[in-house]
Parts: structure tokens; C-alpha cells; sequence
């Protein structure tokens, strides 16, 4: 079962408020059946933080890190109750041609560090450690793209919170005291029709976008479309807006023509990126939908609840 909190004092968080990286490998896996695999995770869980240690130390300027996320069915097999508040499988969303898709994944490793080997020797090694306890179901290496800008041409994550607001972007305090410190976190893998877009003129690439291109300026809302991917992306509540923490990277296959980019977002609360994606793929309101979509298409949805480092280093394998 999940340790209490009552034995987890000022629980230390995962490296999710963590700096932009180079180099990213995004591991999805599901937990295979068995007793026996069950307590072999839960040993794992509490040896990841000197995993990432143990490979880290090769390279102290490589800035390895790595954070570790439970679906909702893995979360009841591998710790059963209490269970994060607002911990669910991922909800698709149908509307019209447009599909945010919910795929199968129990866990998922976000490994971050300014070289791909890095990334690529701690996969590894935790693939190695859980050994047939999991099998992978998505695998993708992802890259900064010149200066942090998407496929597509656009830089991506210009609006991220910094330092203590990321913090508070991301961290649950009191309102789910038992997981403190922990953070929910959706991805969703984007494959881009680039041909299609770079037909597009610069100008209406620019309203889909909601910033110039060339400079990453927010368009004016005199002149930005309600249609504009930053104008649905951004949530307001009694007059603030609700940020969330982003980490998105380009990745491709060329000789395949697969590429994209990889959407990973951290909240404190599932809603808000929730709400994101139900302005994007319904719109807002319904039919106003992000014109992105025309040329991009989202093929893996998942939504996972990122506990505390604590609260790893206090599982027990039985």
C-alpha cells in the first residue's frame, strides 16, 4: 500500500520545476501481471533517485534528471489506497475529424539531460533494472530544435513559468495534503502534415499560432484570431490565469516522414490542461476550434500522477 502521509514529513518533489534540457527520452510502459512483477516496481521505485545518481555522476554538467508517473490502473495495482484526488485514465475527445486519442500506458519515465546519451544510458538501465516486469508500448527521443522552436517554425514554451512560479504552477499543497509535492502531467504525441503547412502563408500561419514567427511576439488581440492556438490554450479563472509548465520537443523519423512534436504538460490540477484541449479540439465555444489541428494530429493521450520523490524513496517492495 502507499506510504501515509503522516510518515512522509515536508515531502520532497520529483524534478518536475526543472530547467529546459537539450536532449529528452519519453518511455511509456505497462506493467505486466504477476505478484511477483508488482513487487519488483515498488523495489524499483525506491532505487530510482540513485539510478539517476549512479549515470548522472558520468556527466555533472549533462544535467540528468528523471521523473517517474503512474496511470490511474498502474497506481491501484502498485500502491492501491489513498490515491491521488484527481488521479483518472486519460478522456478523449471526439469532435468532428479531430481526436484527442486516450492509449494504453501505466507509467511513464520523462528522462531530460543536455545529451541524448545520457538520456539514452539511464533508459537503459531502468529498462534493465524492471526487466519483464514492463513492457514498453511508446519510445520517443526528442530534441531542442535550434532556438526551442517546434517543427512547425514557432518557438514553443515562450509563456512557461519560472522559479517559484513554476513551482506553484505545478506542486500540490494543501489541497491534496496526503500528495504533497506531487504533480499530474498529460501527454500527447503530435505527428505534423508539414507539407501541408508550409503552403501556408507566413501571416496565417501566424494568426494560427497567435505569435509572429520570426521574432515570437504575441499577436495583438485586436488582430489575433479567437481561433489562435494561445488564445484557446490560455485558461482564466476569477481573473488569473491558470498556468501550466511545459516541456515540449521536436522528434522525427525523415526517411519515414514521421515527425512531430511531443506535448508534455505539468499541473497542479488535471483540469486546466483538461480544459485546454476541450477549447482546442471542440472549441470555444463549440466549433471555434485550434486551426492547428488542421495540420496536426495528436496519435497518444495519457494522463499520470508524479508523486513525490519521498514518497518513492518510502515505497516498500511488499
Amino acid at each position: 500500500m502507499a506510504p501515509r502521509a503522516s510518515n512522509i514529513p515536508q515531502a520532497v518533489p520529483q524534478p518536475v520545476a526543472t530547467g529546459l534540457t537539450r536532449a529528452s527520452i519519453f518511455l511509456v510502459v505497462i506493467v505486466n501481471p504477476g505478484a511477483g512483477h508488482r513487487a519488483a516496481i515498488r523495489s524499483f521505485c525506491a532505487d530510482l533517485a540513485a539510478l539517476v545518481r549512479s549515470v548522472g555522476f558520468r556527466e555533472q554538467e549533462g544535467t540528468l534528471s528523471c521523473v517517474a508517473g503512474f496511470g490511474s490502473n498502474a497506481w491501484d495495482q502498485l500502491f492501491g489506497k489513498p490515491r491521488p484526488a484527481e488521479l483518472h485514465k486519460f478522456r478523449e475527445i471526439r469532435a468532428g475529424e479531430r481526436h484527442a486519442v486516450s492509449t494504453p500506458g501505466d507509467m511513464l519515465f520523462h528522462i531530460r539531460a543536455q545529451r541524448m546519451d545520457l538520456c539514452f544510458e539511464l533508459e537503459m538501465q531502468i529498462m534493465a533494472r524492471l526487466g519483464a516486469s514492463v513492457t514498453p508500448v511508446d519510445e520517443v527521443q526528442g530534441f531542442r530544435y535550434f532556438d526551442s522552436r517546434d517543427l512547425i517554425g514557432f518557438v514553443d514554451g515562450t509563456e512557461n513559468p519560472k522559479g517559484q512560479d513554476a513551482v506553484d504552477a505545478t506542486l500540490i499543497t494543501g489541497e491534496d495534503p496526503a500528495f504533497a509535492a506531487g504533480s499530474y502531467v498529460i501527454i500527447q504525441k503530435y505527428l505534423h502534415d508539414l507539407a501541408a503547412w508550409n503552403k501556408l502563408p507566413v501571416e496565417k500561419q501566424e494568426k494560427v499560432v497567435g505569435r509572429t514567427k520570426l521574432n515570437d511576439v504575441e499577436l495583438d488581440d485586436k488582430v489575433k484570431p479567437t481561433y489562435a492556438h494561445n488564445s484557446l490554450t490560455k485558461i482564466v479563472k476569477d481573473g488569473k490565469e491558470i498556468k501550466i509548465l511545459r516541456d515540449n520537443m521536436a522528434f522525427g523519423h525523415a526517411g519515414q516522414k514521421e515527425f512531430g512534436t511531443y506535448f508534455i504538460g505539468y499541473s497542479r490540477s488535471p483540469r486546466t490542461i483538461e480544459d485546454m484541449l476541450q477549447n482546442m479540439f471542440v472549441g470555444k465555444p463549440p466549433g471555434n476550434y485550434d486551426k492547428l489541428l488542421d495540420f496536426s494530429r495528436a496519435v497518444t493521450g495519457n494522463l499520470f500522477f508524479v508523486p513525490s520523490a519521498t514518497f518513492l524513496e518510502n515505497v516498500k517492495a511488499n
